[in-house]
């Protein structure tokens, strides 16, 4: 029954949604839309120095380290994914961080408690941060990734030193309605509690979001899987934020898909910040 719910309210939602899109091609300088980040000038890629894994508090952790570099960043794929989902932006970065690529709980090799939740996962991640001592990290997240980057840095403000969420959204309700309903199907035919955590969650309100202190980058695609509109909630809410929309971009092709554009996107906005 929550599920119907989630799309009926999905479609709700769709009509300032659409507006949205239409309101994003004619007056594009609103939403701070990008070109595709450039891949020209780009570093050697590194190799993954590390595969290891940490214990933390209910959980066994899978991950790997890529480069050398004086400050740490860490990487967060999104639902379903794993260490290969950014280990192409992994090596890139590395050649000018030390890159931390963990996979979440119930996913890859890390360690299946049998529940999960944006807030356990968050949690996962800053005692990653405590047990390695990488306090004041950038935190990439892609997707479920970067609703996790977004709920560490709610819950856990003192340990992330900027937030780069790719591609998270606020509310299920604020998908576009054919993802919800694909997840919904195949749910029926194979329940998963992965489907079930992006039809049931996050529940971010204005006051959660604006709890956000750090240096934050809320980033989506043209083309994503939630409406621009919410995109665009999430950067209001977390005051001092910064926002892009990439021009022509899905939902995974500045990230999973081509770990070269992650690279500059990230670099372009990194060394705005002094960052970098």
């Amino acid at each position: 029954m929550k599920t119907f719910i989630t799309i009926l309210m999905c479609l709700a939602a769709s009509f300032g949604g659409f507006a949205s899109q239409i309101d994003f091609v004619m007056n594009p300088q609103k939403y701070n839309a990008i070109d595709t980040p450039s891949v020209s000038d780009l570093p050697a890629p590194v190799e993954m120095r590390e595969d290891t894994f940490i214990e933390l508090s209910d959980v066994r952790i899978h991950y790997q380290v890529y480069g050398e570099g004086e400050k740490p960043l860490i990487l967060v794929h999104g639902n379903g994914g794993s260490v290969n989902s950014l280990k192409e932006a992994a090596s890139y970065l590395g050649s000018r961080f030390t890159v931390y690529l963990p996979e979440s709980r119930c996913h890859g090799q890390s360690g299946d408690p049998g529940v999960i939740t944006y807030e356990l996962m968050a949690k996962d991640i800053a005692e990653f941060i405590e047990a390695l001592g990488l306090e004041k990290s950038t935190v990439i997240g892609h997707s479920d990734g970067a609703i996790n980057a977004l709920t560490l840095a709610a819950k856990y403000p003192d340990l992330p030193g900027a937030v780069i969420a790719c591609g998270a959204n606020s509310r299920p309700e604020t998908f576009k309605p054919y993802f919800p309903f694909g997840v919904a199907v195949a749910n029926i035919f194979k329940p998963d509690k992965l489907n079930d955590l992006m039809l049931t969650l996050p529940q971010f309100d204005g006051e959660y979001l604006s709890s956000i202190t750090c240096p934050a980058y809320i980033v989506c695609g043209e083309h994503d899987i939630m409406w621009l509109t919410d995109t665009v909630y999430i950067h209001e809410c977390v005051k001092g934020s910064d926002m892009a929309v990439i021009k022509g971009a899905d939902h995974s092709s500045y990230m999973s898909h081509d770990g070269r554009q992650t690279y500059s996107l990230a670099k372009d906005w990194l060394e705005k910040k002094d960052l970098w």
